[in-house]
């Protein structure tokens, strides 16, 4: 794959030796050069970045690695029954390190969003790693965690101060990560949620994140509590999308939790306010369904390989997997 793109590039270098079609190779202008090298994903970056400066210069441009989207990466596991719960083979920890010195090696800091697959289970290290060398990160979407402590992603937000949008998973106490994002995180305004959602968390964001403009908590697992606790708390919040939730109310006295089919006068009255309200709670609905089979907790793994990256909020729809990445370059990685 490799060296049949660098025989590409070289018969291009040819063509540019030809006096009759205009400059020379090494004389084109970097912007010339990273509209090609935008063509290459990182295997085939990394060589080329190799033959000369400018050629350096123009792999490490920040058109080219604006996004790194490693959504086609997943590790080697095996579920256990003990925190962490996940054991991943060693072998897909070393494939994810070289992976990211490579990216990292290449970009020179130039990643301002990141995108890492929900099968994916990174360590502190590989986290640490790419906090230190992505300064200016805006968007991180990484759905497991795993295997990170609360030490770990603490220490990469405080590194991120210009982040704005996060996709996450669901934590069993979410109050730091949001007193940590508030306190470090200026200019967030973006969340996305994938798991359960109870009222204890909806509490935490109003209070630690009060600015905050977009949540998405679609497909996930929510209580009415926690939703009325949004809409009553989250003064400043423009978009809400709860399209596919199982939405839950706790009937008293027994405590026991009834499924809402349809949503309330009441709900949708305090939702009027928001400038974008996304709901959908449809049995004819196939992403409604698969939620209802899968009992709340959207089992991703069973369902289409891009099914997870949708969202109906079009700031965090991630659209098709980055050319950076793309399947030839998931294959090399894995021999």
């Amino acid at each position: 794959m490799v060296e049949r793109r660098e025989r590409q590039i070289f018969e291009l270098g040819r063509m540019g030796d030809n006096k009759s079609i205009g400059k020379r190779w090494e004389d084109m202008e970097t912007d010339v050069l990273v509209k090609i090298f935008k063509e290459l994903n990182m295997v085939e970056l990394a060589p080329v970045s190799q033959v000369c400066r400018l050629w350096r210069l123009a792999c490490s441009d920040p058109l080219i690695w604006n996004t790194l989207d490693l959504g086609l990466l997943k590790s080697n596991f095996i579920q256990t029954r003990a925190s962490p719960y996940i054991w991943v083979a060693d072998r897909s920890d070393k494939r994810l390190t070289r992976v990211l010195r490579v990216a990292m090696a290449l970009s020179r800091g130039s990643v301002t969003s990141m995108i890492f697959h929900f099968n994916l289970y990174m360590k502190d290290e590989h986290l640490s790693y790419i906090a230190e060398r992505s300064p200016h990160l805006k968007r991180l979407v990484m759905p497991a965690w795993n295997r990170i402590t609360k030490n770990g992603i603490c220490q990469a937000i405080r590194r991120w101060g210009e982040l704005e949008s996060m996709t996450m998973p669901t934590i069993a106490h979410p109050p730091y990560i949001m007193e940590e994002i508030s306190r470090s995180c200026k200019n967030f305004s973006e969340l996305k949620i994938m798991g359960t959602f109870d009222v204890i968390f909806a509490s935490t964001i109003a209070a630690n994140l009060p600015k905050l403009k977009v949540l998405s908590l679609r497909c996930s697992r929510i209580t009415k509590e926690a939703l009325l606790c949004l809409l009553n708390c989250m003064d400043d919040l423009e978009v809400l999308n709860i399209s596919h939730c199982l939405l839950l109310e706790c009937l008293a006295p027994t405590g026991r939790k009834q499924v809402i089919r349809e949503l309330d006068h009441t709900i949708l009255e305090k939702a009027s306010r928001l400038r974008e309200f996304w709901h959908c709670q449809s049995s004819s609905c196939l992403m409604c369904q698969r939620m209802i089979i899968d009992e709340g907790l959207m089992r991703w793994y069973r369902y289409e390989e891009w099914f997870w990256r949708l969202d109906e909020v079009t700031s965090l729809d991630l659209g098709d997997c980055g050319k950076l990445f793309d399947v030839e370059c998931e294959k090399f990685t894995a021999s």
